[in-house]
């Protein structure tokens, strides 16, 4: 069953998660596995052959100690016994080699004068013939041919096995010149015990060395990470803007050579910024004086030009027809320069981030049909905007992007520019569409860039080409957006996005300014 499905997790939660498990793959814990494998590692092969080789000792030496007992108890005791002995004497006998040092289970076997086989057996028949292993009775009653190098018929031959989950020894012999055949049986369950004390000792010693070896790969880990950690903090915050973030340098290793480095990218590219930044200041600055030095020569050329234009529209016709077409191209341009000066002192303050909305309740489409009845624009334009939709905008710039938009419609689309108004959710969507050929897909990505012109060959027209770019600095400002596209059925669409209350704009930006 799936676990139910928390409403109550938002963002922040998902954000957490990830970063919980990020963290989970971070180099710090890559460490600790690595160093946990390697001593891991180490550890269980130093005790796999400390075990090997101490259960080897301790096999070897009670295996030789228990069958050189028993050799000697079988030439002590059993070579001593007639060549047919009967069923007591090889039980004596037995019972006597099993009380040597080692403590050792034996089993004789013989033929009596009849020609019987007889057994002794020193543990009560719990020791029997068919407890000894049929490959271990070959060997032992196989006879060997002597030489020089073998003195011996007979050797003495071992096997270890277990029964019921306990491992015995079993060695056998026999008796040169026709002697009882002997058959010792050890228990190996004490080693055994011994063993596997070891073995729990060893597994105890890895853990605590794999245990170590976390703790130490955790430090190691914590001291190699965390001048990792402060150069991934300051470049966030380098990243922020706070470009006067620099790291703290200590020791002559890698990571103070990288906290150098870091530093000394820092101090230049502050520097580099500050010389930007002043550069553009400057640039900024020259502008807003120039535009506001060129105000006053052009209010008073704007004078002029209008009582020129004044003469022209006059019925006396007092201005001669040869000047005429010179002074109408002064009003023109005079005009056209005005608008200019107006634009770039526009665009410095939205540089200077001095720009600041003045809301006010606005119903959008008086506002539009006001904007294209101030501009004669009334028979070009069709308002599609159903009355009583209201938003809490800035008039005057809301006046602007209108004009912008409508005026560039009408320029290069031509007529009838259609004008639609709708409502999403809570925000206003004002769409200006063209009955023109549409926008080239090469210049889109471009039309709102400052004094873009979209034909290399025709780098002066009318508009100064900061239009469009005004007009979307002025959607920002009210927390909106304006797209560009090309419609299905041709021309070009524009499509304003606003907020219908951009007042919580304004307190946000008071809180910025006290700061």
């Amino acid at each position: 069953m799936s676990e139910p499905h928390d409403k109550s997790r938002g963002p922040a939660a998902v954000r957490k998660a990830i970063l919980s498990g990020l963290r989970f793959t971070s180099l710090r814990l890559r460490l600790v596995v690595v160093f946990a494998l390697v001593a891991l590692t180490a550890a269980v092969s130093a005790s796999g052959i400390a075990y090997w080789l101490n259960r080897e000792a301790v096999l070897t030496r009670t295996q030789d100690a228990v069958l050189r007992d028993f050799q000697q108890e079988m030439q002590s005791h059993a070579s001593a016994l007639p060549l047919n002995p009967t069923q007591d004497e090889l039980q004596r006998t037995a019972v006597q080699m099993a009380n040597s040092s080692q403590r050792f289970s034996v089993l004789l076997i013989a033929e009596d004068p009849d020609g019987n086989v007889v057994v002794g057996n020193s543990d009560l028949d719990t020791f029997t013939r068919e407890d000894v292993p049929a490959s271990l009775r070959k060997a032992v009653n196989k006879e060997q041919p002597l030489s020089s190098n073998n003195k011996a018929a007979y050797h003495l031959y071992w096997q270890r096995i277990v029964v019921n989950d306990t491992p015995y020894l079993v060695g056998g012999t026999r008796v040169i010149d026709g002697g009882p055949t002997g058959y010792m049986l050890k228990s190996l369950e004490q080693e055994a015990k011994d063993l596997n004390s070891l073995a729990w000792s060893l597994g105890i010693a890895t853990a605590l060395a794999l245990v170590g070896s976390a703790l130490l790969a955790q430090a190691a880990a914590t001291t190699v990470l965390k001048p990792v950690h402060r150069l991934g903090t300051a470049a966030r915050r380098l990243g922020e803007g706070k470009l006067d973030t620099r790291l703290r340098v200590s020791g002559t290793d890698e990571l103070a050579e990288m906290s150098r480095t870091f530093n000394r990218a820092a101090e230049a590219l502050e520097q580099r910024v500050a010389e930007m930044s002043a550069r553009e200041e400057a640039s900024r600055r020259f502008v807003a004086d120039m535009s506001h030095e060129l105000r006053t020569p052009l209010t008073a050329i704007t004078a002029v030009t209008e009582v020129l234009e004044e003469e022209l529209d006059a019925e006396t016709g007092s201005v001669d027809p040869m000047i005429e077409p010179a002074v109408r191209l002064v009003v023109s341009e005079t005009r056209r320069l005005n608008d200019l000066v107006e634009n770039l002192m526009e665009v410095t303050r939205f540089d200077a981030g001095t720009a600041r909305l003045v809301v006010d309740d606005v119903d959008i489409a008086d506002q539009i049909t006001a904007c294209i009845d101030a501009r004669a624009w009334l028979d070009a334009v069709e308002l599609d905007a159903e009355r009583g939709i209201t938003a809490r905008l800035d008039p005057r710039r809301l006046d602007v992007i209108l004009a912008n938009l409508i005026g560039n419609a009408l320029k290069h689309g031509g007529s009838p520019v259609r004008v639609s108004v709708r409502t999403e959710d809570d925000d206003l969507l004002i769409e200006v569409q063209d009955n023109g050929p549409g926008i080239p897909e090469d210049v889109l990505p471009h039309v709102f860039d400052r004094f873009y012109k979209a034909s290399a060959s025709r780098p002066r027209s009318e508009g100064s080409g900061l239009g469009l770019s005004i007009a979307l600095e002025n959607a920002h400002i009210h927390g909106g957006e304006i797209t560009a596209a090309n419609a299905p059925k041709g021309g070009a669409v524009f499509t304003l996005r606003l907020p219908r209350d951009a007042s919580p704009l304004i307190a946000g930006t008071r809180e910025e300014d006290s700061r």
